[in-house]
């Protein structure tokens, strides 16, 4: 019996549109041997919708259309079954539209990739591929990354952070603590953003306003960093779990500007974004030494399993040209494309690494399902809610 797969993109986010480009992406590469994919769109109404016509890129030109022409649906787990239900439930005869066996979220950015969807599955017990509730948090979060991985000996650039009302209320102090800690120039970035959106570089303390109100505009939370002038990034994805893991290729994307932005990324391939990440330039494999290059990949691979990774992530490092020290920048838990180029480069196949992740998956369900989640109690017996203090009476 194959596999069948709910293949979720989309979502509240910003990074809306390239979620749907990297999950149909993932939907059309599976194996239709081994696995039925069932495609799932998530409206930015956080919707779900499902239907032969989901499958379509084309069929985004028009999403209001699109969606008269599909099913919205909501799940069910029953008897250990996850079933895709219509929604509204039909009066008479059967709502159920479809199953699926293993959820893959291919969801890029906020209220999707930060642990909210993956929340979402656990709480209905529904298996899913990638990164767990945690490991989606901590690696979303810029700063809570920087802290972990400092505390395991892994070079970040120092950084101070901003919420909008210490911003709001004009506090000079906040401004001053950056730059007296890190000096110009400076890049500032949304906390929980990829995709290269809310970024800007700043020189002076004018620029840094600037940068700071754009950043603002996308969340109440932004992270002032030092900004390496002399800079090479360098991008390596990494597979596996806790147990095992195993390093990419490693490649150097090409920027048009002094930092990468969401059009190189996307855009600047010359075919609309329809390819997502396919079709950024990029040098790959990257102009590396052996040396340097086995030191990026071994240092992706200690950042993936420190964070508590699962499945794919890619790892974005940057070399700062005059030392040439090496930092790690950021993770990105579900990668655009899931960086399957970077596996093609090593004789792996989209569809092989497709199948390694639901592998993974897996594997975390057996696992969990070994584990105790509750013990025989008699507390309820013996509760008394008449008091002030409860149970503890």
């Amino acid at each position: 019996m194959k596999i069948r797969v709910g293949v979720f993109f989309g979502g509240k986010s910003v990074e809306h549109e390239v979620s749907v480009i990297s999950g149909l992406q993932a939907y059309n590469s599976f194996n239709r041997d081994k696995y039925e994919p069932i495609p799932i769109y998530i409206t930015k109404d956080n919707e779900f919708y499902t239907g032969e016509a989901i499958a379509d890129i084309a069929n985004y030109r028009n999403i209001p259309v699109l969606l008269q022409k599909s099913i919205r649906i909501f799940m069910m787990c029953e008897q250990g079954q996850v079933q895709l239900i219509r929604y509204p439930v039909k009066k008479m005869g059967n709502s159920v539209v479809g199953q699926i066996d293993v959820a893959f979220p291919v969801v890029h950015g906020a209220n999707v990739e930060d642990g909210s969807l993956q929340g979402f599955l656990r709480h209905y017990n529904i298996p899913f591929v990638g990164c767990d509730v945690a490991a989606s948090a901590v690696t979303m979060d810029k700063y809570v990354m920087k802290t972990v991985l400092k505390d395991n000996d892994i070079p970040v650039l120092d950084c101070v952070t901003l919420n909008v009302k210490e911003y709001e209320r004009g506090e000079e102090a906040s401004w001053h603590r950056a730059e007296e800690r890190i000096g110009y120039p400076v890049i500032v970035k949304p906390v929980n953003l990829g995709s290269s959106v809310g970024i800007k570089v700043a020189r002076n303390r004018e620029e840094l306003q600037d940068a700071l109100e754009y950043a603002f505009t996308f969340g109440s939370r932004v992270m002032i960093e030092r900004a390496i002038m002399n800079l090479r990034e360098i991008n390596c994805a990494v597979l596996g779990d806790y147990e095992e893991a195993w390093a990419s290729e490693c490649e150097e994307p090409i920027s048009s500007d002094e930092i990468l932005s969401y059009e190189d990324k996307y855009v600047a391939g010359g075919k609309g974004g329809s390819e997502g990440m396919r079709t950024a330039r990029r040098e790959l494999p990257a102009d590396l030494t052996p040396e340097k290059r086995e030191e990026i990949r071994q240092m992706a691979v200690k950042t993936f399993q420190v964070l508590n990774c699962n499945g794919v992530s890619r790892i974005d490092f940057m070399i700062d040209r005059d030392t040439d020290q090496v930092y790690v920048n950021e993770i990105n838990p579900i990668p655009g494309s899931l960086a399957f180029y970077l596996w093609e480069a090593l004789d792996k196949p989209y569809a092989e690494l497709l199948d390694d992740m639901v592998g993974l998956a897996l594997k975390r369900e057996r696992e969990e399902k070994n584990m105790l989640t509750s013990f025989d109690s008699n507390i309820l017996q013996s509760a008394n809610l008449s008091g002030a203090k409860g149970v503890k009476k």
